[in-house]
């Protein structure tokens, strides 16, 4: 069987008339009969019969109308479903880790020129702890892990550190604890309540050194793990707390803080993390570039 005659027969059906379909066809009523009739030759039996200037469909032709309608239905799904796969295959897949320790508004700005390629880039994200996210890299399951710290040699993972940029830090406080405490920086922090970091983080460990070396004791009233989780209770007054400079306006904006202090002497490092020594990965060597030309001026 001719699957084009039985297209034919089944357009001729769906519009009710030779004339109809072939104007939609671009084909001559003349042909079009030819080849419906090239099919009910095929299947040896009549499938249209004329009423006047239309068609009707015969009991035979109302079976093969049902099959023609599932096996163009078919074909349809067929054609999306091939375009979608190749469509995807054109897609240039982009498989991130971000550790827990890097503030999401960062790691937009550090992921967003991969975004802006000619190429279109379908990005895959995902957040852990930062070992677990070299786990992952190392079996290639990622093409880069961004964190704020670089890949130590006792890791065993063979990947190398991509230096990104760095940013103080900024004191920030609801203004009704800055009229509690005063604006002295950095005297003011002295038996201030104060947000921690999390004890794991390498920021909190700078915090300890940079307090100790100017005599100064905060009360720590909570430690997080979650910058978001700290924000939150500093947006409420429970403390003050520490975030990057390149991030002030937006804390301010979301949180409802104000910026007090800066102290240059705590610096939040941003690192990429890949297999490869030479970056080639299109998305990576974006990144790279922007962090170089922009983050560091934004800090």
């Amino acid at each position: 069987m001719n699957y084009k005659h039985l297209h034919y027969f089944w357009a001729a059906a769906k519009a009710g008339g030779i004339v109809k379909a072939g104007a939609q066809l671009h084909v001559t009523p003349q042909t079009l009969s030819a080849q419906i009739k090239l099919l009910e030759e095929a299947l040896g039996c009549r499938l249209l019969q004329r009423t006047g200037r239309h068609v009707e469909l015969t009991s035979e032709g109302h079976t093969a109308l049902a099959y023609a309608e599932q096996i163009f239905t078919l074909g349809a799904e067929l054609e999306t479903a091939v375009g979608r796969q190749r469509d995807a295959q054109r897609l240039l897949t982009f498989r991130v880790g971000i550790a827990d320790a890097v503030p999401k508004p960062i790691a937009y700005r550090l992921l967003e020129p991969a975004l802006a390629l000619e190429e279109q880039v379908r990005l895959i994200c995902h957040e852990g702890p930062f070992r677990d996210l070299l786990g992952q890299l190392s079996v290639q399951r990622l093409d880069l892990v961004i964190a704020t710290e670089p890949m130590g040699r006792q890791t065993g993972v063979k990947a190398f550190n991509h230096a990104l940029g760095a940013t103080g830090m900024l004191f920030f406080a609801h203004p009704s604890l800055l009229r509690t405490i005063g604006t002295d920086f950095p005297a003011c922090l002295e038996d201030a309540p104060m947000l921690m970091p999390g004890a794991a983080s390498a920021m909190r460990q700078r915090l300890g050194v940079w307090l100790a070396e100017r005599r100064l004791r905060p009360r720590p009233i909570g430690e997080f793990d979650d910058a978001a989780l700290l924000k939150a209770f500093g947006s409420k007054g429970r403390g003050v707390f520490m975030s990057p400079a390149v991030l002030e306006e937006e804390t301010c904006a979301q949180y409802g803080v104000q910026a007090f202090g800066r102290a240059d002497e705590l610096v939040e490092e941003f690192f990429a993390i890949s297999v490869e020594r030479r970056i080639t990965h299109p998305c990576v060597a974006a990144i790279s570039r922007a962090a170089r030309g922009r983050f560091l001026q934004a800090a």
